[in-house]
């Protein structure tokens, strides 16, 4: 018997790797002799960096770039390991160098932060012979189009008088024309793949400014400014003459940042559990499997949108493999997923809690649910299901 099991971190307490490794525990004290195959996956959030570096074997690499505010701060960024049929691959999450966590919210200000460290980041996965990388958006500070990653590549943003653009969404209103004789030249032999999961627009009512601005400290005048920032920022691309993007779906995620990776980086936006899967071999893995576990610290109503048990259970079904979804706790909705074909959900939380308590007990509830799973899968194996 084969048995996969690909769940995504249980946030706060658990990477994806630790809550494969407790499953796999708990399942071979009572199937010690079926083979167990872990891969941890993401959807392209929070976690994806450690989750494809452990699926991988790969290395995390530490650096100290530009935060959002211009202030040093200490980031990484993932190279997975190599195969014989893949390019060297680095996966980043811009949210490592550009992240709202690096501003404390007395100082969120989007016409002012920048994605110039997310930029920096690309620069030294470049430098160590990358070709090929991943960038998961989303987390961000920042509502500036990507313009500062932009120059941190080498772009030139200019005004009216010459001058470089400071940092900031609001700052591209002043934009006047946009210089590429010094953009770094590995990027032309460089493919880049970007996890995005929403489909908003750049500008309007859908739009970076309008949807995610406030979030990231944006009173109603300023997201006013920002949107009209982005829009202006967008005409000077088509004028420069770059492809019209701002109505792409995605244009508008991470504060614009899907504009900036499309325009200068050629960047393809992708689901990101799609991406992610695929880095990982996750189907290829899944061929002869019995039984496929996932999971992830929360599955509700929303999960059915691209997240990473949705993606799991995908592959898991185009196989007729079936899927138990494991998760920290069960939301609103979550019978959605049973909806969709996942065979069976549980939560790990054995009695009402504090969140922190739960937290801090994630590994010993996550290993007791994940035994009495497979002591019920072992009853079924003993007593399988004969057709109504």
């Amino acid at each position: 018997m084969k048995i996969v099991i690909a769940p995504d971190s249980f946030k706060e307490s658990l990477s994806a790797m630790e809550v494969a490794a407790v499953i796999e525990a708990a399942f071979k004290r009572h199937l010690p002799h079926a083979e167990y195959l872990t891969v941890p996956v993401a959807d392209g959030g929070e976690g994806t960096v450690q989750s494809m570096v452990d699926a991988t074997h790969g290395n995390i690499i530490e650096r100290q770039v530009t935060g959002p505010l211009g202030d040093p701060v200490n980031a990484h960024y993932g190279i997975l390991g190599r195969t014989a049929d893949a390019p060297p691959t680095a996966v980043i999450e811009m949210a490592a160098a550009s992240g709202l966590h690096h501003v404390i919210p007395a100082k969120r200000n989007p016409l002012i932060t920048t994605t110039y460290g997310t930029g920096e980041l690309i620069n030294d996965a470049l430098s160590r012979g990358i070709r090929h990388i991943i960038l998961g958006l989303g987390g961000s500070a920042t509502n500036d189009g990507g313009a500062g990653m932009a120059q941190a590549l080498g772009v030139k943003l200019l005004d009216n008088s010459g001058a470089e653009l400071p940092p900031g969404g609001g700052a591209l209103a002043q934009l006047s024309r946009i210089e590429l004789s010094q953009v770094q030249p590995l990027l032309a032999e460089c493919t880049f793949e970007v996890a995005c999961d929403v489909d908003n627009p750049l500008c309007g009512t859908r739009g970076a400014s309008a949807v995610f601005g406030p979030q990231k400290g944006a009173t109603p005048e300023m997201v006013t400014l920002l949107d009209n920032a982005l829009g202006h920022y967008a005409d000077v691309l088509v004028s420069s003459g770059f492809t019209e993007l701002r109505h792409q779906a995605g244009a508008g995620a991470a504060g614009g940042m899907g504009l900036g990776v499309m325009a200068f980086l050629g960047g393809k936006l992708r689901p990101g559990i799609d991406i992610v899967m695929e880095a990982v071999k996750l189907d290829e893995k899944l061929a002869g499997a019995s039984l496929v576990i996932t999971g992830e610290g929360r599955i509700d109503g929303q999960t059915i949108f691209g997240k990473t048990p949705m993606g799991v259970l995908r592959l898991a079904k185009a196989r007729q493999i079936p899927v138990i979804g494991i998760a920290g706790c069960l939301g609103d909705g979550a019978e959605k997923v049973l909806e969709h074909g996942m065979s069976a959900i549980f939560d790990i939380i054995p009695a009402a809690t504090a969140l922190e308590h739960a937290l801090q007990h994630a590994r010993t509830n996550l290993h007791q649910t994940a035994s009495n799973i497979a002591a019920i899968w072992c009853l079924g194996l003993q007593h399988p299901k004969t057709p109504a």
